[in-house]
């Protein structure tokens, strides 16, 4: 697969993880599905940032987003405490917070998360619900087994908590199901044009191809996108791109399309897509991230596929997505758009 020869200035990872369920008792819904996983600043800066200093890029900065804590401001006060230790995590400049908006108290919670360090920049509550998790069979993410069946975008309550959001000057990173997008994000966020949203990993269409693998073990050979699933999910985004406060993570791709790294055909579908996003929203309102945590497969399927690119390969695919956009476009998904969004000075 061609590559460009070009490598940006500097890079901005706007959506990585820490994680160590054996050790954290803040991690314990996470640790229930996901017992001894382990990434800690030593393992991304490995995997991430000097590998990519091998090739000549720097990394000038990271957003470190939450991942499930019961308590949002424990989660960032254990990294805090990393960095104060001298831990290789100087580098995160932002937090994407967790905090469930929906609670009667959140005015507190978030008042006490912008006390714990000035580098909190938004909150994520993950949303993706079509319906009770079903073991991965659906749309619907692990992570609202918290309030199963239960869809956060269509409560009043989750509403109310948004306008604390503004309050704050905090961010919200959305991850929901493309139906959610069409059928209550688009309007929720347009009665709110002062909070400033970020779309996670795509918006996330599901497997577009298909799966990875066929039962027998073989690579599943369809080339041909679902159109049921990538309508829904366009006309999602097309709502959400008329919103000018709405920005997109270009991340997670192996959601979009599991082992996509194995053949030149599904990359070609996956570029397709990510051009189409760039299209709908623009360069000054998409950013690349890593989404680094565990490993490649991880961190590019959730759990979807057993192949994924190391920082390096998807470092090249995204050259190639981007091969013919001018130098200060490629900027700006680099680095740019992220530094703007998430405030930060590097």
């Amino acid at each position: 697969m061609p590559s460009s020869s070009y490598y940006p200035k500097e890079v901005v990872d706007p959506h990585h993880h820490f994680i160590d369920t054996n050790n954290n008792s803040f991690q314990s819904f996470l640790k229930s599905i996901a017992p001894n996983t382990v990434c800690l600043p030593e393992d991304y800066t490995r995997d991430v940032i000097d590998a990519l200093a091998k090739v000549g890029v720097t990394m000038s900065g990271t957003v470190h987003v939450e991942a499930m804590p019961d308590n949002g401001v424990e989660e960032v006060k254990w990294v805090e405490q990393m960095a104060a230790e001298g831990r290789p995590c100087s580098y995160v400049k932002g937090y994407v917070a967790s905090a469930n908006l929906t609670d009667v108290d959140i005015e507190s919670q978030l008042q006490k998360l912008v006390d714990t360090t000035h580098k909190i920049r938004g909150i994520r509550w993950i949303l993706d619900c079509v319906g009770k998790y079903e073991g991965g069979r659906t749309a619907t993410h692990v992570a609202t087994k918290r309030h199963d069946g239960i869809d956060y975008l269509k409560t009043p309550e989750f509403e109310r908590g948004l306008a604390f959001l503004e309050k704050y000057e905090l961010s919200f990173d959305l991850q929901c199901a493309p139906v959610q997008l069409v059928e209550s994000a688009a309007a929720l966020f347009g009665r709110h044009p002062n909070l400033r949203v970020c779309i996670d990993h795509l918006g996330k269409p599901r497997t577009v191809l298909g799966n990875d693998l066929l039962e027998d073990g073989s690579v599943n050979p369809n080339t041909t996108p679902n159109e049921e699933e990538l309508n829904v999910w366009r006309k999602g985004m097309m709502a959400m791109s008329k919103l000018p406060n709405v920005h997109v993570k270009i991340s997670m791709l192996g959601y979009t399309c599991p082992g996509w790294i194995r053949t030149k055909e599904r990359q070609e579908v996956l570029k397709s897509l990510v051009r189409e996003t760039i299209d709908m929203f623009g360069v000054n309102r998409c950013m690349v991230a890593w989404n680094w945590h565990v490993n490649e497969a991880i961190s590019d399927a959730d759990s979807l596929s057993t192949v994924g690119p190391d920082a390096v390969e998807l470092l090249e695919k995204f050259n190639w997505f981007f091969e013919d956009y001018s130098d200060r476009d490629k900027d700006r998904l680099f680095a740019g758009t992220a530094k703007e969004f998430y405030r930060i000075t590097t």
